[in-house]
């Protein structure tokens, strides 16, 4: 889809330095630039930069609504990046797992699915990236994981240990194991082996992944865990050069995260429920605390912009800093200085919401409209149908 041509969104408020101006933005060959160009009122409207997803498993369902029903994934992809533009996500990346569970989250479907992120990504408005989850127990794999990072160009790979609940179910829950491994098409006895193999890997485990933790930071790739429970599950980390924290379990985990000035992310889902689906510590504590950087839609993109609103009406952000945490952070965490803020130079990743419903009438991506509703596309209709 091509750029807009150079407009001028005027009577708005937008977020700039942090703070809500009554200012104009004018956008041209998909930038943030000064000077003048026709104009578009965009009054009672917010400006807001686009929101940046370091972490989201939402594009699941459109892969596989349920768990015996997969879909095509270039379709799937593609029908999920139109959801991350309705909800004003303009940068995301897809959190995908590389674990010795198998099936959608074997190593073979991973690779199935940059390969369908690479033949649909000139497609696709928003920026669409895939960060590896991939699991600590894989050591046979890494060569593969090594070599489907530099074929695909992948930037981000996060470190997460789910054994632990794996055995915890089969020790003591066997009938929601058998039901696990009933998902994923197994028999219980072959899913018990799977996990035992995977645990019998466990001594050669701490020296793999400071091995391949060097080979990714040489291809350039950013780190992170997932899921720490204690400071020194983060020291660990820390020490391998995977310094974002994701979603640590205990208050801890995040403290010793930020007495290393590490970016600590908490899922924006949390924050709009109130707390953790799985019984984990609350993000709005952690929020409220100082000791969350940023917010991710973990598993429902909508929750991002849901929960800027949420910690604004308990007053535990001004709604510029809780737009921060979903936008102009994320965006630093993750080296992009392009993005992230409504500034002259930057790509015009620009959201138009509405303050009285709080839904995204307008997201562009680099200049490009990626969605467009209500009154905010009656305006813009309006000023081309003037323009002939």
């Amino acid at each position: 889809m091509p750029r807009i041509a150079p407009l001028r969104l005027t009577g708005c408020r937008a977020l700039i330095d942090g703070a809500l101006h009554d200012a104009p933005l004018t956008i041209a060959d998909g930038r943030i630039t000064d000077g003048p160009a026709p104009e578009v009122d965009v009054a009672g409207y917010l400006l807001l930069p686009g929101i940046v997803d370091l972490h989201g498993d939402g594009f699941e369902r459109h892969l596989m609504p349920r768990p015996s029903a997969p879909f095509d994934k270039a379709r799937a992809l593609a029908s999920a990046a139109a959801e991350l533009a309705v909800n004003g996500v303009t940068t995301a990346w897809f959190a995908q797992s590389w674990s010795w569970e198998g099936g959608f989250r074997s190593g073979p479907a991973t690779r199935d699915l940059l390969a369908a992120l690479d033949r649909m990504r000139p497609e696709m408005l928003p920026d669409v990236r895939v960060q590896i989850r991939l699991e600590t127990h894989v050591l046979p794999e890494h060569a593969d994981v090594l070599a489907a990072v530099a074929a695909h160009g992948v930037d981000y790979v996060v470190f997460n240990d789910h054994l632990p609940e794996a055995l915890d179910l089969a020790d003591n829950r066997p009938d929601r194991f058998a039901q696990w491994a009933a998902q994923h098409g197994r028999s219980t006895g072959d899913m018990l082996a799977i996990v035992r193999a995977a645990q019998a890997q466990g001594p050669d485990v701490p020296a793999a992944l400071a091995r391949i933790a060097a080979a990714l930071a040489a291809q350039g790739v950013r780190m992170g865990s997932h899921d720490d429970g204690t400071a020194e599950t983060r020291a660990f980390y820390r020490g391998i050069g995977a310094p974002v924290c994701e979603f640590p379990t205990t208050v801890a985990a995040a403290q010793a995260a930020k007495a290393a000035a590490e970016p600590v992310l908490m899922g924006a889902p949390n924050v709009v429920r109130g707390g953790s689906q799985s019984g984990n510590i609350a993000a709005a504590d952690l929020v409220a605390a100082g000791l969350c950087d940023a917010l991710v839609s973990d598993y429902y993109y909508p929750a991002l912009k849901q929960a800027a609103f949420a910690l604004a009406d308990a007053e535990l952000a001004d709604f510029p800093a809780a737009w921060a945490m979903i936008s102009a952070t994320p965006a630093r965490i993750a080296g992009l200085a392009d993005r992230g803020r409504l500034e002259p130079g930057q790509r015009a990743d620009v959201v138009v919401l509405n303050p009285e419903t709080r839904r995204v009438e307008m997201t562009l991506c680099a200049g490009r409209i990626a969605h467009l509703s209500g009154e905010m596309a009656r305006r813009m209709v309006g000023r081309a149908l003037a323009a002939e």
